[in-house]
């Protein structure tokens, strides 16, 4: 009975799955999950894509465009160049400048950039004049509307309001003088007439 266990123990041994080598150890890492896909700037130029690629942090593998169109205006080894030179924290700024830079040299190759820029100052200083054009416009309203109000105000006072019915100033309700100190007390003479 010794015997056939150890011999069932022998020939089930190398089956079982816990004194196997392969089934007991972790399976090994796979070289796929820890290789990333070259950088854009490598899988363009067809290279291998280091692991410190100076390129591989501003140019994704999912924006080839953006590696295409600076290469092709300032070319790959300027680009490295110019990114070693600067350091890290200013390298993402450097890469949209220079990404900017080419797609407005691929739409004008004369004046680039600086052909934008021009554009959009004199937009700015029409901007500006027609501003400036519509508040001088606003303060001539503002004045046509203060005088137009002194008009329609002095038509409605009383005295103006005579006037235009054709009635003269009343002496008697005029209160012009009536208790002035320069005055005399001395009542006119039709007054006279009517007392006697």
């Amino acid at each position: 009975m010794d015997a056939s266990d150890t011999t069932t123990t022998t020939t089930s041994s190398p089956l079982s799955p816990s004194s196997g080598p392969s089934s007991s150890s972790p399976p090994p890492p796979m070289p796929a999950a820890v290789v990333v896909s070259p950088c854009a700037a490598c899988k363009i130029l067809r290279r291998r894509c280091v692991e410190k690629c100076v390129l591989a942090p501003y140019f994704p593998p999912s924006e080839p465009l953006k590696f295409t169109t600076a290469h092709r205006v300032f070319g790959a080894s300027n680009i490295i160049k110019f990114l070693q030179e600067l350091p890290e924290s200013q390298r993402a700024d450097a890469v949209s400048s220079m990404v900017y830079e080419a797609n407005a040299r691929i739409r004008d190759p004369v004046y680039g950039c600086a052909g934008a820029i021009c554009q959009l100052q004199k937009q700015v200083s029409q901007l500006q004049a027609q501003l400036a054009k519509a508040q001088a416009e606003i303060l001539n309203m503002r004045s046509q509307q203060d005088s137009l109000i002194a008009i329609i105000c002095s038509l409605a006072s009383p005295a103006h309001s005579d006037a235009i019915y054709g009635l003269q100033p009343n002496p008697l309700t005029t209160n012009a003088g009536f208790l002035d100190d320069n005055t005399t007390l001395a009542a006119p003479a039709s007054w006279e007439q009517l007392w006697t």
